[in-house]
């Protein structure tokens, strides 16, 4: 009887375990679009670590989790503005505060042709874009998120 109350106990302990886990300190998300392909891609499964940014905020390139205002689903865009940046595209190219943004990850010639902004990110709030930025509903549509809505740090 000892043996089988142990082992209750045991797993008892590891469920709550992996429940705390989760909610404080890990999660996955399901990439649902291509918006942020080539980095993520439709299907795909990314890690969410939950500790960094509880300890700083979201910094340039960090790629970060967040209800999409659109739908509530849970959903991956990098971050390409944080608080007083200005941001805008031209001919696809992004650019912050006047300078050219350093993107390996974005296809500017599947992108060619995209404008926006310029635009000043209101403080306490990040821009997010996909890397996709042709197939990607983000920042330019819904505009600069709460930094208090991010859920955590994507680590591809």
């Amino acid at each position: 009887m000892r043996t089988v109350l142990r082992t209750a106990v045991v797993l008892v302990a590891m469920a709550v375990a992996v429940v705390l886990l989760r909610a404080v300190v890990v999660q996955t998300v399901q990439i649902g679009s291509d918006s942020m392909a080539p980095t993520l891609r439709r299907g795909d499964t990314a890690v969410l670590d939950k500790i960094t940014l509880r300890v700083r905020d979201p910094r340039r390139a960090d790629l970060v989790a967040f209800r999409s205002p659109q739908d509530g689903q849970l959903t991956v865009k990098r971050v390409v503005g944080v608080a007083g940046d200005v941001v805008e595209l031209r001919d696809a190219v992004l650019y912050v505060n006047g300078a050219r943004a350093d993107e390996p990850q974005v296809d500017l010639v599947a992108d060619d042709a995209t404008w926006f902004g310029p635009v000043t990110v209101p403080a306490g709030t990040v821009f997010l874009m996909g890397d996709n930025r042709a197939d990607s509903i983000d920042s330019r549509a819904y505009g600069a998120v709460p930094v208090d809505e991010v859920v955590g740090r994507a680590l591809g």
